[in-house]
């Protein structure tokens, strides 16, 4: 997918789904629309992270991008089902243990905290548990098989890597939902805002990831900018203990600004190093 054509999927689905907001604002008005719009933000600006790390697992197994169209595809559909269960699960706990949310909004102190201090590694995914674990299950085949996820050989059914990459990116999506439902709690306990706003963000993850792919080196601060949002919905949670409410007007203002100031720096230092390049 060429870098115009995907930025204009992406510009599709944030559309529609500022379409699907102004219904929300229409038939259930400006609140559930304000939460829609945060838990959008929010999932949208958290998943750029995930979408950085799904870059990099691709990038260890060699995969051509027309093999990765196809693993995002069943990598977002099961996502779409895991964040159901997820955020059932969550509100059920939330609305029987309110305290619960005093600990997600520690995790996610906890959680941003470490994305800022992290260290930028190479990590090699041929090597990690998950593929260590699925070998012990079904033999693996060292080559790819085109886009195939299962081949026979010698009558023996062996999974390919390709199958093993979607293990590892549901493996992934279910870390990072840990960080990301929590982090919408913040803006609304509501299934209906909450699940929508998730599955909106997720739509259009496919066509974001091949933007970033192409533009992975200009946006190297927005991860610092991922991580305070983290760590913004986390003390969010926690003031709640305290008897303090930060609205949702103010919540999705800060989000914003963390987001814009992150990309802008991302810009300006990406083009001071250019300059010093030439």
């Amino acid at each position: 997918m060429s870098t115009k054509k995907a930025v204009s999927w992406v510009l599709f689905w944030v559309g529609l789904s500022l379409c699907f907001n102004m219904g929300i604002y229409i038939f259930a008005g400006k609140e559930k629309a304000l939460e829609f719009l945060g838990g959008y933000v929010i999932e949208q600006s958290l998943s750029i992270d995930n979408l950085f790390l799904f870059l990099m697992v691709f990038s260890s197994f060699g995969i051509k991008a027309d093999y990765q169209r196809r693993v995002l595809n069943y990598g977002i559909f099961g996502a779409i089902i895991l964040r159901l269960i997820f955020i059932l699960l969550g509100v059920t706990i939330v609305d029987k243990f309110e305290w619960v949310l005093y600990i997600f909004g520690a995790i996610l102190i906890v959680s941003g905290i470490k994305m800022m201090l992290k260290k930028e590694e190479s990590t090699d995914f041929k090597e990690s548990r998950i593929i260590r674990i699925l070998g012990k299950i079904i033999p693996v085949t060292k080559e790819l098989e085109g886009d195939r996820f299962f081949v026979r050989k010698n009558k023996i059914l062996y999974a390919t890597p390709l199958f093993a990459i979607i293990i590892v990116i549901e493996f992934t999506d279910i870390l990072f939902a840990i960080d990301s439902i929590p982090a919408v709690f913040s803006i609304s306990t509501d299934p209906f805002i909450v699940y929508t706003s998730n599955i909106f963000a997720i739509l259009g993850l496919r066509s974001m990831y091949f933007v970033l792919g192409k533009l992975q080196e200009r946006f190297q601060y927005v991860k610092y900018g991922v991580a305070l949002i983290l760590t913004f919905t986390g003390f969010k949670l926690v003031s709640l203990l305290f008897n303090i409410h930060i609205s949702v007007e103010l919540s999705l203002f800060v989000i914003f600004a963390i987001l814009v100031l992150s990309v802008i720096l991302s810009a300006v230092v990406t083009k001071k190093d250019e300059v010093k390049v030439n």
